[in-house]
């Protein structure tokens, strides 16, 4: 979101009650997904409303009686999960596109043009998915939605979700930093400490981010470190 001030209203309605809070929308969406946020995060402010537009706020009367609490956060979790939210449209375009970016730099890194076996750099993949009109839903999982689209650039080009097994030995004075490294790139299959000092081991990455890591390497390194590839796939 471009700005910590904007707000959206979330909602619930219980009969006759209607309670209301000022939220965060993108982490209240997060929250409702089941990530693990502090409410306080996600609300303006601690106040439960009747009506927010009017600053109208609920009694403790009605609070007690819906939620068997008054306590806001509380409350503020209720209205969350059970609750709706609204979305301005300014909202819902900055979430589509914030969404967006995150769908082109998941396919861009995990992901290989299957006739030439090389990366698809971000840019190419923001044109084949105006050349779609892929549509993106600012609410469902980034991994969920870039699996979906990749069939649907398959009728492009040649695409393929692709990983690398490297083989990496770094000498001793990096060897710690370049095994604590690792994880963050992918998967750590084998971890070995030498005699000398020096670490080897093998990583499964996303062979998009091959270039990446290598660039990384070398310079941590200063072009010591030596680099196999095992397997592609």
């Amino acid at each position: 979101m471009s700005g910590e001030s904007e707000h959206s209203i979330a909602r619930l309605i219980v009969g006759s009650e209607r309670f209301e809070i000022l939220v965060k929308p993108e982490k209240a969406w997060q929250m409702r997904q089941g990530a693990k946020i502090d409410i306080k995060e996600v609300m303006i402010n601690n106040v439960i409303y009747k009506d927010a537009k009017k600053g109208l706020r609920a009694s403790r009367e009605a609070l007690q009686k819906v939620f068997k609490t008054t306590d806001p956060y509380e409350v503020g979790k209720n209205i969350i999960l059970r609750g709706e939210i609204q979305l301005t449209v300014k909202q819902r375009k900055e979430l589509i596109e914030n969404k967006r970016k995150q769908i082109i730099t998941f396919i861009s890194r995990n992901c290989v043009d299957a006739k030439t076996g090389l990366p698809i750099p971000p840019t190419r993949v923001e044109l084949l998915l105006n050349e779609a009109r892929v549509s993106i839903d600012p609410f469902k999982d980034v991994e969920e939605q870039a699996l979906e689209i990749i069939k649907v650039l398959r009728t492009k080009i040649p695409i393929k979700i692709s990983k690398i097994v490297l083989e990496i030995k770094a000498p001793p004075q990096y060897a710690n930093r370049v095994c604590s490294l690792m994880p963050r790139y992918g998967e750590v299959l084998k971890s070995q400490w030498l005699n000398d000092g020096s670490w080897k081991g093998e990583v499964e990455i996303p062979a998009g981010l091959q270039l990446e890591l290598l660039d990384r390497l070398n310079k941590m390194t200063h072009g010591s470190v030596e680099v196999k590839t095992i397997s592609k796939s």
